[in-house]
């Protein structure tokens, strides 16, 4: 672990693997430290924004080092239930990746909890991180240079939900009309980091 200050007020915490950022984000997003305001994971990091006015940083970095997280935890901010339409343009070729067929793959990515681990890419895209390694599958060789918003896919260890068009290069298994970046809703983004998601097959 290393603990760096991030301009003027915050700490960015770099750690191993996402492993590591999942669990010390679950250790500490309950109740984080004082002078805390925000933490903000991604793949080997985890950014904690300070209260400018009130945090003691060094106070703050101890209490980090002092964390004792459990690897293999993960964060629970809440759940969120995705209906899936399985028709997706890649469908047939994750089946034959996976060895798992069309109809294994549907059921192998319903059958599990996804966690949002963290977002980036487009505003409100989650990268969602699940326990079935069967699933792990490359990016497409060629991106796609559009891809509908609410299209569901996967690209390496990750699920994600396309928020808007935009090109891409994930695996597309299906598609959704749920809206995952609402710029009326409070807060727009739907897959923060720590919520827990269950694809569930739609007619």
């Amino acid at each position: 672990m290393r603990v760096l200050p991030c301009a003027d007020s915050g700490l960015l915490v770099e750690l191993d693997d996402l492993d590591e950022v999942l669990a010390l984000y679950a250790e500490l997003v309950d109740e984080p430290p004082a002078g805390v305001v925000d933490l903000v994971p991604a793949a080997r990091t985890l950014l904690l924004r300070l209260d400018p006015a009130g945090a003691d940083p060094a106070e703050i970095e101890r209490a980090v080092r002092g964390a004792r997280p459990t690897r293999g935890a993960r964060p629970d901010v809440g759940q969120v239930e995705i209906p899936v339409v399985y028709d997706g343009a890649d469908l047939q070729e994750v089946g034959e990746l996976t060895g798992l067929g069309e109809r294994g793959v549907v059921e192998a990515h319903t059958g599990q909890e996804w966690t949002v681990a963290f977002g980036g890419f487009a505003p409100g895209f989650g990268y969602l991180v699940g326990t079935d390694e069967r699933l792990h599958v490359p990016r497409r060789s060629t991106p796609r240079t559009r891809v509908p918003a609410g299209a569901v896919g996967l690209a390496g260890e990750f699920a994600g939900v396309y928020p808007r068009e935009s090109p891409g290069g994930w695996q597309l298994l299906g598609h959704t009309t749920l809206r995952t970046w609402d710029l009326d809703r409070d807060p727009p983004a739907l897959l923060l980091p720590g919520v827990r998601v269950r694809f569930v097959e739609a007619t």
